[in-house]
């Protein structure tokens, strides 16, 4: 026992000095994770595994610690519970920035979220802002918990469990509606009927927010590799890829809105391309594609019916099953007079 008792002493030390090697290890393997997702291996399923056991770990955390005195006759040392803790935020999040940077729509209230991502890992390993501002805080340390595991989900269940965007949203949501009533249960009186009321209440509402603001999330494991708007598509592959067309070109053969995107290995997830003119929504086409390939699954939709006036503005917004933006494609139908007969 002795032994383990100078083990955990300089293991301590060690983190202590280095504090920021954790969350270097943790960049490291999502980093390693994502090019092993993209190269379709499978190791990526078991760092993903590894990350969710750690989060079990720590949600049973009390639990553990008793039990391991009551065999041992011996407590955990604090500073190694409360180091423990760091790493395990440390390494989520920085596990999954490189996935939510690469599928952020920077031009998108997505920026928001993988911001706000950026901003609790800058927190885990800064240990001022950890110790002395964030952990004393109960409800806040609770909601960066949350928070981080909900990212993690996000991440890790396409991986592991192949479930699509869609079914990992709404199953990551559910778990951070749960985890969120400890957070609110601190700050919230509990002592009558009322109390518990608004603690469900507020729990409904962070759902509906969650919900309703999904647009704000990026798709963490669907990428686009390739994209183009172009007139033609021979052998799964477009023409050039356009910023300008003319209403001639629509006229004479419509549009191809061409996407290959990555996702991975046994994951099959409906999307959508949402066309749309000047801000309004013309034409939403389902698409199914298939993970695995390392281009990305290549898909397109062909449109043809334009409006007689298509001059201005128009995008196509690649979309998961719930709303999610994957990606979006921009161009601009210009004046077909002033285009073929310039003055």
């Amino acid at each position: 026992m002795q032994t383990l008792t100078r083990l955990i002493t300089r293991i301590l030390e060690l983190m202590k000095r280095y504090p920021g090697v954790i969350a270097l290890g943790g960049f490291i393997s999502g980093v390693g994770s994502f090019i092993l997702v993209d190269r379709q291996q499978g190791m990526a399923s078991w760092i993903a595994v590894i990350m969710l056991v750690s989060w079990l770990w720590l949600m049973l955390e009390n639990s553990f610690t008793q039990l391991f005195t009551k065999l041992f006759k011996r407590e955990i040392p604090e500073p190694l519970l409360r180091y423990a803790t760091q790493m395990i935020h440390q390494e989520s999040l920085f596990f999954v920035l490189p996935f939510f940077f690469i599928t952020t729509a920077w031009n998108s209230g997505q920026s928001v979220f993988t911001g706000l991502l950026g901003a609790a890992a800058l927190v885990s390993i800064i240990d001022p802002l950890y110790y002395k501002w964030l952990a004393p805080k109960r409800s806040l340390f609770l909601a960066l918990h949350t928070f981080t595991l909900f990212a993690a989900l996000l991440t890790a269940l396409p991986i592991i469990l192949h479930l699509t965007t869609a079914e990992s949203y709404k199953l990551a949501l559910g778990v951070a509606m749960a985890l969120s009533i400890p957070s609110l249960a601190v700050s919230l009186p509990l002592r009558s009927v009322k109390g518990w009321a608004m603690l469900l209440g507020v729990t409904a509402a962070i759902g509906c927010a969650g919900w309703f603001l999904r647009s704000w999330v990026p798709p963490a494991t669907l990428w686009m590799t390739e994209v183009a708007i172009s007139t033609q598509l021979q052998d799964r592959t477009p023409g050039d890829d356009l910023k300008e067309v003319t209403g001639a070109q629509l006229r004479s053969g419509g549009l191809y809105a061409y996407t290959a995107i990555n996702a991975p290995r046994g994951l099959d997830e409906r999307i959508y391309h949402v066309w749309k003119f000047n801000g309004k929504e013309v034409d939403r086409i389902a698409l199914d594609i298939h993970g695995g390939r390392k281009e990305g699954y290549r898909a397109w939709t062909h449109k043809q019916n334009f409006p007689a006036d298509s001059v201005g503005r128009w995008q196509v917004r690649v979309l998961t099953e719930d709303g999610q933006v994957i990606g979006v494609l921009r161009f601009k139908v210009t004046d077909t007079a002033q285009t073929d007969n310039p003055k």
